[in-house]
């Protein structure tokens, strides 16, 4: 519900919310339908039924009767009113605590001109909060901060990432702020006249009252430590564009990996019309890695076996694992790097099979599947990860070093416990995943 809301589709959260305020009966989310109501009734331009609604809950001392105050001061842009009903009526625990409100006070500091109040703000919600309790609210905050510090490079960055689904006219809005913070008054007067007679009441205030209150040049008015959040949250949208894996699958077009799944999904249905994807003469007729063959030179089973698999469970848990890790790398690498990360970690993970085999005498046993390559991906994602913890110093790519970590320990434990799995197909895989992410994955400067 809280991102629809913070992406300005209130019909849709309001639907969603009339199933959810049942689970929430006691935190005022029984009353958050009608509320989203009113914002949508605001944003048709229907200011009169909005505040009738809004107004019904507004003298309540309660979450929704905060938040319809805050709500009504934000669609009539009354900035000075609000702040000073917050800091005169407004306890700093049920502040913190109600991050709706919070957002909308520190949004009051940055149009009165406390951009100091604003960036530390920002900094305290986000050191309560972290970037997963309430993540489109950090995002959220992280605009209002770097609009009204005049840094439209930055807001833009935000809007092709975590806040692409924002509206096209609050985005102008914002980038035009950013500008006239930045002193670029023509373009940011030029952006905001185009959206001026908007039906959306909220934004048609808005604009009103940034037209008539000129921002403040940020250089004039931030202190030392002030200057270092605004720098530190420029890196961590940096980083978190490269290394979150939930922007990376949101901003990318993983062309190859849904091509290598629908090849593999092709190879399974032949399997099935050829008598049956458990059959082992199906398996061995369509190339199925046979070690002694690939050394009497039938070196295309070490190919032909990565697209092969062993019934329903063993092509959905591939594709799956192909499916994420795929994307993530093939957004961090390029389609061409990808695909060749994909062939050498599956290929690879077959003739270390084969190497294997001959070792221990056992070349007569059969073997499919592209886990292999599924567990490259996750080696080359480890690598992906690492060298943005180890040479950017990301803090977003060392957490999720860790939770890679955790997949691999996962995935070797299962298969020692498990019989009938290549436990050496697998770990072969995984390492050249690493070895071949580290070779093509980049690293790069942060922004200064």
């Amino acid at each position: 519900v809280n991102r629809l809301v913070s992406q300005e589709q209130y019909r849709q959260a309001r639907y969603l919310a009339n199933w959810l305020r049942w689970l929430h009966p006691a935190d005022g989310f029984l009353e958050y339908p009608q509320l989203l109501q009113g914002l949508y009734l605001g944003k048709q331009g229907r200011l009169d039924e909005a505040k009738q609604i809004l107004s019904h809950y507004q003298t309540s001392p309660t979450t929704t009767g905060r938040m319809a105050s805050a709500t009504l001061y934000r669609m009539e842009a009354r900035w000075e009113e609000l702040l000073d009903w917050v800091q005169s009526s407004i306890p700093e625990k049920i502040l913190h605590k109600e991050a709706w409100l919070e957002v909308a006070y520190l949004r009051s500091l940055g149009e009165l001109g406390d951009l100091n109040g604003l960036l530390q703000g920002v900094e305290q919600f986000e050191q309560r909060m972290g970037r997963r309790g309430h993540p489109e609210v950090l995002n959220t905050l992280r605009l209002y901060a770097l609009a009204f510090c005049g840094q439209p490079k930055e807001v833009q960055r935000l809007f092709e990432t975590v806040l692409q689904l924002h509206p096209p006219a609050s985005r102008q809005f914002w980038l035009a702020t950013a500008e006239m913070a930045a002193g670029n008054w023509t373009i940011a007067q030029e952006m905001l006249t185009l959206w001026q007679s908007s039906k959306d009441i909220s934004l048609a205030n808005a604009i009103r009252w940034r037209l008539s209150h000129p921002l403040i040049c940020s250089e004039q008015t931030l202190t030392e430590s002030s200057q270092a959040i605004l720098h530190q949250t420029k890196i961590s949208i940096w980083h978190e564009a490269r290394y979150n894996n939930q922007i990376a699958l949101a901003t990318q077009t993983s062309y190859v990996t849904y091509a290598l799944i629908g090849i593999n999904i092709l190879m399974f249905a032949t399997e099935i019309w050829l008598g049956g994807s458990e059959d082992l003469y199906v398996l061995y007729r369509m190339g199925a890695l046979v070690p002694e063959n690939v050394l009497a030179g039938e070196w295309w089973r070490a190919i032909a076996a990565v697209f092969l698999h062993h019934g329903v469970v063993h092509l959905f848990t591939n594709m799956l694992g192909l499916y994420v890790f795929g994307a993530l790398v093939e957004a961090a690498l390029g389609h061409r790097k990808f695909l060749i990360t994909y062939l050498l970690t599956g290929i690879g993970s077959m003739l270390a099979v084969v190497f294997l085999a001959t070792l221990t005498d056992s070349t007569t046993q059969l073997t499919v599947g592209a886990s292999g390559a599924v567990l490259g991906m996750v080696g080359a994602e480890g690598a992906i990860q690492l060298k943005g913890w180890w040479v950017e110093k990301a803090r977003v790519a060392q957490e999720r070093l860790r939770l890679i970590g955790i997949i691999v320990i996962l995935q070797l434990f299962s298969d020692l416990v498990t019989p009938q799995v290549s436990i050496v197909g697998h770990l072969s895989g995984l390492i050249l995943g690493f070895l071949a992410g580290s070779a093509f994955f980049r690293a790069k400067r942060s922004p200064k």
